[in-house]
């Protein structure tokens, strides 16, 4: 009966750190076109305003390994939950622009420490052949959360001070999640002792003698400086490499871009603007929610090398697809940014939230940003997608939906019926409409790419990173490979623009398809399969193999 509670408070733990992380990534988009009549923001505070959580969630990817460390994952859990509760608070009760920075830098800083506390913790707290599935909960939490925020977008699109409302609403989750960790134990209690494990046959040592040498030491827990993480000592280096290859290939496959033009894809199929939007954006977060589901169930049964380089294998086809459809019926609109002459295009970064409110619909503006939360990944992952793009290069993925460019000429001042006139399909003498089928291809390949993310690089990273470091230092390893996945994918958002320039759309995806077929010879070669073995087991294979 314990067992089972610990189980299922583990799951709900997982379950609300995801929904939390998710819904605070996705709630800004909403939350902006409020912000900005009300504060009457500029373009540039309103970019700072969307990268504050990043820069919260990077501070704590330097610090909060050491605090995961050496003051527990549970209390970790407990003190980000607090964090959240008070960033909530700042948001909900601000009265000024700063008040609104310093309470998503809060955000930010506590839903990282959670992310990353949340994946170790459930990871230890749960026997090796449920493993999988709980830790995968926190990426489906993360898809339902964004999924989730940006229903309450639309339905406080037209409320007074709605934002108030989309920012207060993190409380309730968060609460639940601070009450369930107060009924988890301190320390994970091995609800599968060696003796046990070798017993139910969960996990089947290599042999009699491996069985004997197992029950003969009890597993001791080694102290790690962070520097040995450098050090061939129990082949941490190794892991290091493992740690690293598996984040950077998760952002370097080309996941937070991809999606910047799937509302374009949407729309080259016939779907209108305002639904291109909304389609895009529910569409692909539904499918992606399925996708990690299906993850979830095939965890710990087919392993995390299986689904790694199938989803891999899967986004590199679907990728390089698009990358060749695009270059005979061509999706080449990247420019269209910065043929808008505004003024103040280096700061015109956010502009995808910013759709001033008579424009059009209210959802419209709330959906386009989606392809920026829709990238979701994994703990710092999907994050980072979204901010990152949001903040660095929302120019690149807000040449995408036609109502960004609608948009962007009413802030830049001009007059509302060519708005008007500029939101028919902006494809209209374009080479698209000739080519159906092909741009029904490329829409298949989007759903393909987005599915296959979901079942492989977006959960099983996250995963993979929380089984194979020693648990001495998992809190600082995890967190610096977190820390990497941030920067990988600012970069990934900055260089979008520069990218096209030099090798064209086409061009850029079929770069894309090049990283994932490197990622499967990475898979094939680094990674191992870690499903139904216990996380000391983990660590003696690591320790022996060179």
């Amino acid at each position: 009966g314990r067992a089972l509670l610990i189980l299922l408070l583990s799951a709900t733990v997982s379950l609300l750190g995801g929904l939390i992380f998710g819904y605070e990534l996705g709630i800004i988009s909403g939350a902006l076109l409020q912000l900005q009549i009300d504060f009457h923001l500029s373009c540039f505070k309103q970019e700072v305003l969307v990268s504050a959580l990043l820069i919260g969630a990077l501070l704590a990817s330097l610090v909060g390994g050491i605090l995961i460390d050496h003051h527990g994952r549970r209390r970790a859990i407990l003190v980000s939950s607090l964090v959240l509760l008070v960033g909530s608070l700042i948001l909900t009760l601000a009265r000024s622009f700063i008040g609104l920075v310093i309470g998503r830098m809060t955000v930010g800083f506590a839903i990282s420490v959670s992310s990353m506390a949340c994946c170790i913790y459930v990871s230890e707290m749960v026997a090796a052949h449920q493993r999988g599935l709980l830790v995968s909960l926190y990426e489906a939490g993360i898809t339902v959360g964004i999924l989730l925020s940006y229903a309450l977008n639309y339905i406080f699109a037209d409320v007074d001070e709605g934002w108030r409302y989309m920012f207060g609403l993190a409380i309730a989750p968060t609460a639940m999640q601070f009450l369930s960790i107060l009924f988890l134990p301190v320390n994970p209690v091995k609800l599968s002792s060696w003796d046990s494990d070798c017993q139910k046959g969960l996990i089947q040592l290599q042999n009699t003698e491996d069985r004997q040498t197992a029950k003969r030491e009890p597993y001791k827990e080694k102290h790690y400086s962070f520097l040995d993480l450098f050090r061939t000592r129990d082949n941490m280096r190794r892991r290091t490499l493992v740690g690293l290859g598996l984040v950077l290939f998760q952002q370097f496959t080309g996941q937070p871009n991809v999606l910047g033009y799937a509302s374009k894809i949407f729309h080259s199929v016939g779907f209108q603007s305002n639904s291109s939007a909304i389609l895009a954006s529910v569409g692909l977060g539904a499918i992606k929610v399925v996708a990690t589901l299906i993850a979830m169930a095939f965890a710990d049964k087919a392993g995390r090398r299986v689904l790694l380089m199938a989803g891999c294998v899967v986004m590199a086809i679907s990728v390089t697809t698009i990358g060749l459809t695009s270059c005979i019926a061509p999706l080449a609109m990247a420019r269209d940014c910065k043929a808008a002459a505004d003024p103040n295009a280096s700061h015109s970064l956010t502009q995808h939230p910013l759709m001033p409110v008579s424009s059009q619909p209210a959802v419209s503006p709330i959906l386009p940003a989606l392809g920026a939360g829709k990238s979701q990944a994994g703990p710092g992952f999907a994050a980072t997608r979204s901010l990152a793009k949001a903040f660095a290069s929302t120019q690149s993925r807000e040449g995408v939906p036609d109502s960004s460019l609608t948009q962007k000429r009413v802030l830049i001042g001009q007059a509302k019926e060519e708005t008007v006139g500029s939101t028919g399909p902006p494809f209209g003498g374009a080479p698209w409409a000739e080519h159906t089928v092909l741009n029904w291809i490329t829409l298949l390949s989007m759903m393909a790419f987005v599915s296959a993310f979901s079942i492989g690089f977006g959960p099983m990273t996250w995963l993979v990173l929380s089984e194979i470091y020693p648990a001495g230092i998992r809190g600082r390893a995890f967190a610096f490979c977190n820390s990497f996945n941030w920067a990988a994918n600012l970069l990934i958002s900055l260089s979008f623009l520069d990218l096209i320039d030099a090798i064209g759309f086409s061009g850029m995806f079929l770069l894309y398809g090049l990283m994932g077929v490197m990622a499967v010879i990475f898979i094939y070669l680094f990674v191992p399969e870690t499903k139904g073995q216990s996380l000391e087991e983990i660590d003696q294979q690591f320790s022996r193999k060179r």
